[in-house]
């Protein structure tokens, strides 16, 4: 949940030291240069088509996308280029395809082109969308059956599980405001910083109802009635039910700890939500579920660290609450990791490709689109309220770099990426970026320790004042 907007990387791109490799169709400019020449082309699609597997880039080569410890503006800052699109392409809201009369060839080219396998380019707003091949369709299909019996094993019954009000003064109780005074004084053993963080957590946690809308976008698994009865709409409500008490136990402790300003922090939850978030998921279950295999591991290691923040200052009870939320998470993410190794089985070269695409993007996290119609004009300077609230994260060893970089080799590792048989050229080049992925992402962080304590030594530490905490300040 503490990742950088990837908007920052386009001006950091252009002054790097570490070596990435890229899509060639993210970056490999098209020849048409009109929607009357590109509409044109669309009667040699069926002779012509990108090699491509679940509507992923085709092929990942170098390029000389660079990164120094100067470009670091961010503890989560990651080299990425954003997707290069044709000025043909239409910005209206209707869809627009492209094709181009130079396909790129395959890895095999004397071998026929299967085209189930051949995603269609199609562009909503400048976006990509809608990527999923024929083929990634019938793999889809194909989990149903899986679906339904192994994904309700990830989940509890509401009977069974705890419940906000099991860890929060009773109201009822005739001590009940004795209990919050307690809950007071342990709370005002948590330092400032501590607090910008949770309350960050608990607006990303807040935030749900863009999370189910996301997966509502996904072909092929989109409950298409707001109450389907299919083992894909099944398990997105019953997980977006589960995660629903995170939020909302987290607010009512920040609420009655009192350290916190609430109307800045609900006009944060409304406006999040309002702006919603983008990922870049094509509409792509392959995509999605590797983006919340990575995003429900990485906000358990948040709540884990908040847990265990609490703990070194003997307040048990937010200890156990951030605890809890962690251990579900936990099971959430083995749920997600679930569902990849299933499309790495069944589909190991599409897999490949769409694990490799999301790497090349960056994990985007929930809450970049963070805006509490303060923050920017308050504070001079500053990249906006994400990007200093995820500062603030790295600074106190909340989530950090490294732990971005161990979740990676901890897929790579968990779907044994390195001992999958793949068939195409371009899966087979993914398959050599991913082994290396996480030792790029180390090369980063030390870059920007290294940066961190040269500033340190210069004091050049940055004051940066949070409304959430009324308006108090703290260092990044």
């Amino acid at each position: 949940m503490l990742f950088q907007n990837r908007n920052s990387f386009s001006n950091a791109t252009e002054k790097s030291n570490v070596r990435l490799k890229s899509s060639s169709v993210a970056t490999k400019p098209f020849l048409f240069s009109s929607k009357k020449t590109a509409m044109n082309g669309l009667n040699k699609l069926n002779q012509t088509q990108a090699s491509s597997t679940i509507g992923q880039k085709s092929s990942f080569i170098s390029s000389s996308t660079k990164l120094n410890d100067k470009s670091l503006s961010s503890p989560l800052l990651l080299p990425n280029k954003s997707l290069s699109i044709p000025s043909y392409v239409s910005t209206s809201s209707s869809v627009s395809v492209k094709s181009t009369a130079t396909a790129v060839k395959p890895a095999f080219p004397n071998a026929p082109l299967d085209p189930r396998r051949v995603a269609p380019l199609l562009y909503f707003q400048n976006q990509r969308v809608h990527s999923l091949t024929e083929y990634g369709k019938d793999v889809i299909r194909s989990m149903s059956d899986w679906a339904n019996k192994d994904l309700p094993r990830y989940l509890r019954s509401p009977k069974e599980m705890w419940q906000p009000s099991d860890l929060l003064p009773d109201p009822k109780d005739p001590y009940f405001l004795d209990q919050v005074r307690e809950l007071r004084k342990e709370s005002a053993k948590l330092s400032p910083e501590y607090f910008v963080v949770l309350v960050g957590d608990m607006i990303t946690e807040e935030a749900l109802p863009s999370y189910l809308n996301m997966i509502n976008t996904l072909d092929e698994t989109r409950d298409e009635t707001g109450a389907s009865n299919t083992p894909w709409a099944r398990w997105a409500r019953e997980w977006t039910a589960e995660e629903n008490r995170h939020g909302d136990i987290l607010n009512k402790y920040l609420y009655l700890s009192g350290r916190v300003d609430m109307h800045s922090v609900e006009i944060t939850v409304q406006r999040l939500i309002s702006n919603g978030l983008d990922p870049k998921l094509e509409n792509n279950p392959y995509l999605c579920f590797l983006y919340t295999s990575f995003q429900e591991r990485a906000t358990k290691v948040c709540h884990g660290s908040t847990a265990r923040l609490a703990k070194d200052v003997e307040n048990p009870a937010l200890a156990k609450m951030c605890g809890l939320i962690a251990s579900d998470e936990s099971r959430h993410e083995m749920a997600y990791q679930a569902i990849v190794q299933q499309f790495f089985d069944r589909d190991p070269d599409g897999a490949m490709l769409a694990f490799a695409d999301m790497m090349h993007k960056g994990i985007t996290m929930p809450a970049h689109l963070l805006d509490d119609m303060w923050h920017p004009k308050n504070n001079p300077g500053s990249p906006g309220l994400f990007h200093d609230y995820s500062a603030v994260a790295n600074r106190i060893g909340v989530y950090t770099t490294s732990d971005y970089a161990d979740i990676v080799e901890y897929l790579v590792k968990k779907w044994k990426v390195a001992d999958v048989k793949v068939e195409s050229g371009e899966a087979a080049q993914a398959q050599e970026y991913l082994m290396q992925h996480s030792a790029r992402i180390r090369k980063l962080s030390n870059l920007q320790m290294e940066r961190y304590r040269r500033e340190q030594l210069k004091g050049k530490s940055r004051k940066v004042r949070f409304n959430w905490i009324h308006k108090e300040a703290v260092t990044i």
